[in-house]
Formats: structure tokens, C-alpha cells, sequence
């Protein structure tokens, strides 16, 4: 065990006049399995590249152990696997490494591929063994679970839950609840750290924050209160003091000292104001704002929407899935799940009308509209309004979208390729909101998205009842959303 020490820590990017990080002192133990939470933009990555000592900044970083990052680049794909781990992890001895991948579910003619025909997963999962081999290292994980299927997320769950000494990134809810016992927070006004998982630290926030919001609103109360009070006070202060002019003979003494208290009550008072002012200022500034999203699904004049019928799919004679049978009736929430390559995607793009090759039959429903949310996105380009023209959705409505999850204003005016992946998913999402239609289909749409805002798109699928088949990895989402989950086999 050994402190790392982060003193005074400041930093802004150069030319900017945000300021990320203002004087953060943190002491975190290098045995913890700290899960790291925030909403996008918030600065999870940059402070791990702070660890890292990518960026200047002000202040110090202490450690007597060596930073390592995930995702690790490899230059050289084309190489033997087992020769990329053995130049990352050093002195691993090769009963090390298997240990490892079988710890993974991995077989060991994966480390005789080269390392470039691994799949996304397996990448992930070769990496982090090698990482955790490396000696007297502190990993910062940023977000492995992306590539990952329900399946592998629960392996490499496992997998880090035997492990310490780590930061990770995640927005996955299930997925921290099982490998972590610190949560490191970067919420509105500072950093915090806290003992226990995701699912302690969220229920501790909500008592905080409603403790704080009853605060709130006795402070409100108070200072009207006050203000009522010193106002009177001024008014009977004043009152007293006009008896000493008038006719016949008055102690005119002792109603001036009788006005002076009253002065001084109601000085008093107003001091009295200022304190609850102050103390109410000091509330609420870690409280997350989460409003209500809305979607306005449209009513198909049918019950079933669609139907395949033994669809099976194929790429260069190699089949993806087969014998797929599904029908979509009104108010269905579907999820697709299955391993990573088992056609989920393509399922999905052939119900949108894409040009897929496929046998079967395929029934959609005439004049159905569709809403898609793609997996990925890299085609953002331009700014939000372009954007917003392009796709025929209202402006307003697209930005209002984007503020409720968590855009600032400053971001509207920044070229969407200078975005996050997380702020990226957002775009998609809130155009695919703006839309009316009758099925909506969203690809992985959680990928990067921060769980205050996953929490929010759970709750509008909820109240609003759209028509939705989704291919999502978060357990949690699955369970709340899906009225019917299929499993498609590889």
C-alpha cells in the first residue's frame, strides 16, 4: 500500500478561459478499485491524463507507483499476440500470462494470432492482463466496457473484482456495483471520494441532496421571515423617533434611546438575513440537475409493425444469424442481445430498409416511420445547427434536448468533431427524440453516455411508451426498459 497525493491541483486548457480543475486535494490509497464517475465534459479523462503527466498544470502529484493507461496503443498490430503482451507486461513468465487469459475466458490460440484479427473484445481483455502484470503499476481504465458484450462485461467484471490498485471509468451501474469499493465523484463543485459502490454512493447523493434541499427551503423561509421582521423593526424605529417632534413637553431622552434600539433590533436582523443568505449559498451546488426528457412516439394504425420470418443473414458466405424470427406489435420495447458479431446490427439496419443481403421474408408495415440511432458516429461534422437542418428537426427543440442532457451553452457553438464520443451519442439521441415516428431503433445507444443521463433516457422510455427495439450491454438498462429480451446465437 502507498498514498497517492494530489495537492492544490489546477488546470485549464491552454487558450481556454474554463478552468477544469481549481485547487484539488485528494489522497487516494494504491490498493483501492476506485470507480470514477461524472457527467461528460465533466473532465474524467483529462484527469487521468493529468496522472499520466500528459498535460502542465499547477500543483503536485505524488506516487510511489507507475501510472499505466487503458486503452494501451499498440503500433504494431500485424505481431504475435503473445509477443504484444510479453513487450508490455515485461517479466510475466508465461504461466502468468495463461493464468491470466483463462482468468479472461480467453483459449491460448489467441496468443498465437496476430494481434489485429483479435476482435474489439478480446483486445480489451488481452490488454488489461497484460497491464495487471506489469509491476508496481496503477491502472486508470477509461471506459473497457464499449466493445464489450453483456457476456464479456460480467467476465471482465470478475476479472477486475480479484484485482486492486485502479481507477475506472464507467457508466455501466451493474458493472461497478461488482468490481469496485471506492467511488471518485467530479460533480459540479468539487471531487469527492467515498467507500462502497456506485449503487451506495448514488443512494448517499440523493440523502444528501434532498437533506440539502430541505435545508434550502427552511433557509428561503427563514430569510423571508427575517426580512418581514427587519423591515417591521425599521418601521416602529422610525415611528418611535417622530414622537420627539411635536406639542406638549415629552422625554424626548428617553424616546431616543427607545429608537436607537429598535435601529439596532433591526440591524440585527438584517445581519441575521446575511448569515442565512450565506449559509443558503453554500447549498445545492452539487445537486445534479436531471430534467425530464420527452419523446412524442406516433400511433401506427396497426398492432404489429413488423414481422421477420425466418430471416437469416450473410456476409461473403459466412452467416451471421439465421432463422430469426420476430414480430414488433404496438408499445414493444425489444432488446437484442448476444455475443459481439452475432448480427444485432445488421438486424437492425435491415429493418431500417438498408441494402442488406438476407433470405426470409420481411413484413413492415406501409407508411411506417422510423427513427434510428446508430452505433456509431463518427459522421458528425459541422455545427448543431447544420446539422439540425439537414435532418429536418427543429433547432430549438434539438438544443433544448441537449441543455436537459447536460450541454452547455458554450458547446452549441464548437464543431461537433471537437466533441467527446459521450457528447457525440447525445447529438444522436436527442435528434432521434425530436422525431415523431412509430418505431424507433437505437444501436448501443449508452456507449460514452454518463449515468445520470442514461438515467434520464430510461425514465422517458418509461413515461413516454414508445415503440423502441434497441441493442444495448447495460444490464440495468435492459432490466428496467426491455418488455422482451431475444438472444441471437453466433
Amino acid at each position: 500500500m502507498s498514498l497517492i497525493a494530489i495537492q492544490n491541483l489546477t488546470f485549464a486548457y491552454e487558450g481556454s478561459y474554463d478552468t477544469i480543475f481549481k485547487q484539488v486535494n485528494l489522497q487516494l490509497d494504491s490498493n483501492w478499485k476506485l470507480g470514477f464517475v461524472g457527467r461528460n465534459g465533466r473532465g474524467k479523462t483529462t484527469f487521468l491524463r493529468l496522472l499520466l503527466g500528459d498535460y502542465a498544470y499547477q500543483g503536485t502529484i505524488s506516487a510511489a507507483v507507475d501510472f499505466q493507461y487503458f486503452p494501451f496503443a499498440v503500433p504494431d498490430q500485424e505481431k504475435n499476440t503473445q509477443q504484444i503482451m510479453t513487450e508490455i507486461c515485461g517479466e510475466a513468465q508465461v504461466w502468468q500470462i495463461n493464468r491470466e487469459i483463462s482468468l479472461l475466458d480467453l483459449t491460448d490460440d489467441v496468443l498465437l494470432r496476430p494481434f489485429s484479427t483479435l476482435s474489439e473484445g478480446e483486445k480489451t481483455k488481452i490488454l488489461l492482463a497484460a497491464l495487471f502484470l506489469r509491476q508496481d503499476s496503477f491502472l486508470l481504465i477509461d471506459e473497457p466496457t464499449n466493445h464489450l458484450d453483456l457476456k464479456a462485461r460480467q467476465i471482465v467484471s470478475d476479472y477486475l473484482q480479484r484485482k486492486a490498485g485502479f481507477i475506472l471509468v464507467s457508466h455501466d451501474r451493474s458493472f461497478l456495483d461488482h468490481c469496485v469499493d471506492h467511488i471518485l465523484a467530479i460533480n459540479q463543485a468539487n471531487i469527492e471520494i467515498q467507500r462502497g459502490n456506485f449503487s451506495s454512493w448514488w443512494l448517499n447523493k440523493n440523502r444528501q441532496d434532498q437533506f440539502e434541499w430541505d435545508e434550502n427551503e427552511k433557509q428561503k423561509k427563514e430569510i423571508g421571515r427575517l426580512q418581514e421582521l427587519a423591515k417591521a423593526t425599521a418601521v416602529w424605529s422610525q415611528q418611535i423617533e417622530n414622537t420627539k417632534i411635536g406639542q406638549g413637553p415629552v422625554d424626548r431622552g428617553y424616546i431616543g434611546h427607545q429608537a436607537a434600539k429598535m435601529m439596532k433590533r433591526s440591524k440585527n436582523t438584517e445581519k441575521r438575513v446575511q448569515r442565512s443568505i450565506e449559509e443558503k449559498a453554500k447549498l445545492l451546488k452539487n445537486r445534479e440537475t436531471a430534467e425530464k426528457l420527452a419523446i412524442h412516439p406516433l400511433r401506427y394504425h396497426a398492432d404489429t409493425l413488423l414481422e421477420l420470418r425466418d430471416v437469416s443473414v450473410s456476409y461473403d458466405q459466412r452467416i451471421v444469424c439465421q432463422n430469426i424470427r420476430l414480430a414488433v406489435h404496438r408499445g414493444d420495447r425489444i432488446a437484442l442481445t448476444g455475443k459481439n458479431g452475432c448480427g444485432k446490427t445488421s438486424l437492425l439496419k435491415l429493418i431500417l430498409g438498408k441494402d442488406i443481403p438476407y433470405q426470409g421474408v420481411i413484413y413492415r408495415g406501409s407508411q411506417l416511420k422510423i427513427s434510428y440511432v446508430p452505433q456509431d458516429t463518427s459522421f458528425l461534422h459541422g455545427d448543431l445547427k447544420a446539422f439540425a437542418e439537414q435532418n429536418g428537426i427543429d433547432e430549438s427543440l434539438f438544443k433544448t434536448i441537449l441543455r436537459k442532457l447536460d450541454f452547455s451553452r458554450l458547446q452549441f457553438e464548437k464543431p461537433m468533431q471537437t466533441y467527446s464520443m459521450g457528447q457525440k451519442k447525445k447529438v444522436v439521441i436527442a435528434a432521434s427524440l425530436c422525431e415523431k415516428a412509430h418505431l424507433y431503433l437505437w444501436d448501443e445507444p449508452l456507449n460514452y453516455i454518463d449515468l445520470l443521463s442514461r438515467m434520464q433516457i430510461e425514465e422517458i422510455i418509461l413515461q413516454d411508451a414508445p415503440t423502441i427495439v434497441f441493442v444495448e450491454h447495460d444490464a440495468a438498462f435492459v432490466q428496467r426498459i426491455a418488455t422482451q429480451i431475444i438472444t441471437l446465437q453466433r
